[in-house]
């Protein structure tokens, strides 16, 4: 399959630079899985669309604020550094810039008031990355100072600078588990009050996580789908999830699963007959068209780049030609797109 089958038009405008004005006040496109017209909603009509006995599964990370803005020591250059993945205490994978001046030896501090973290890069990769070794020199906690004083990383397709607000908008309101560079979108349009409608509308929710890693940008550059790999990244599903996942499959209800790391969780994890095993590791599963779905049943998903990975997941689960279909009727309504979008529902 040629990935210039995934591609669409999509007007420049259409691509959402900031959130609602409200947590929730996106627009729902509806997509049955039996055929059935596409419909509008809105998200907070969420509850009133799936059925009594639903299983919800969502991703449980939390974004940090990975983005460290500082200088070079002892010149004063400026110098940004990406936090990709911590290797050890105090160790990370990193993207610098200006990644060729930044050598293994070359030293670097962020500061920001009275916090300060002070780096070395000791080693160099390929596409621009380093492993940085960084500390505070007052001895105090890192994690803490990052949080301090990092940004929040926002899409490279974001055309403006984090903002205070972005702190709390780029996160899902039940993130738990630090570790993403980049949120779960779908997550985001869930608000305490819709999650509460969920449950007296006997729809249950079970927490996953998965780390969303630089990887969810990487853009697919070969000419065939099936020639595409996927970054792995760090997942967790618990002994009590897989639990409630298996008891979900054997009485019948749907599991659906809230945005796209979720499903790729979900689908890898191992069955042993028809119960749902806990796992943890790392995940490189790449969902496309001809993934024979084992757990995951209906899909909540914001809307995607055009030829990318995420969109041939949800065409795997929708179908590619319904899936464009939707998306072009998504443009036609004007819907927003991408990671402070609209959202659509799989059913």
């Amino acid at each position: 399959m040629d990935v210039s089958d995934f591609d669409f038009e999509l007007p420049e405008e259409l691509i959402a630079q900031n959130p609602p004005a409200e947590r929730g006040g996106s627009r729902l496109l509806v997509l049955p899985l039996d055929g059935g017209p596409l419909a509008d909603a809105r998200f907070t009509d969420l509850p009133s669309l799936l059925d009594p006995g639903d299983l919800l599964v969502v991703n449980d990370t939390r974004v940090y604020p990975a983005r460290l803005l500082g200088h070079r020591v002892p010149s004063g250059g400026a110098v940004e550094c990406l936090l990709l993945e911590p290797v050890s205490a105090g160790t990370w994978l990193t993207l610098v810039h200006p990644g060729q001046k930044l050598k293994p030896g070359a030293r670097v501090r962020f500061e920001s008031g009275d916090t300060v973290i002070d780096g070395e890069i000791i080693d160099h990769h390929f596409n621009g990355r380093r492993t940085v070794r960084l500390w505070r020199p007052d001895g105090g906690p890192l994690d803490e100072a990052i949080d301090a004083i990092g940004h929040i990383p926002l899409p490279p397709y974001i055309q403006r600078a984090d903002g205070a607000a972005d702190r709390d908008r780029y996160q899902t309101v039940y993130a738990r588990a630090r570790g993403s560079i980049a949120a779960p979108t779908a997550g985001l349009h869930f608000t305490p009050a819709i999650l509460s409608a969920l449950n007296t509308r006997g729809v249950q929710a079970v927490t996953v996580t998965l780390h969303v890693g630089y990887g969810t940008f990487k853009p697919v550059r070969v000419q065939k789908v099936e020639d595409h790999t996927v970054d792995a990244e760090p997942f967790e599903v618990t002994k009590e999830t897989a639990a409630v996942i298996t008891e979900a499959r054997r009485s019948g209800r749907r599991v659906i699963a809230v945005g796209t790391t979720t499903t790729r969780v979900l689908e890898s994890l191992e069955l042993e007959g028809d119960r749902v095993l806990p796992g943890s590791g790392r995940t490189g599963l790449f969902i496309h068209p001809g993934h024979r779905f084992r757990v995951v049943q209906g899909l909540i998903t914001n809307f995607h780049l055009p030829k990318s990975s995420l969109l041939m997941l949800v065409s795997a689960v929708a179908g590619r030609e319904r899936v464009l279909e939707a998306y072009r009727e998504a443009v036609r309504r004007r819907y927003r797109f991408y990671s402070y979008g609209d959202a659509m529902l799989i059913r």
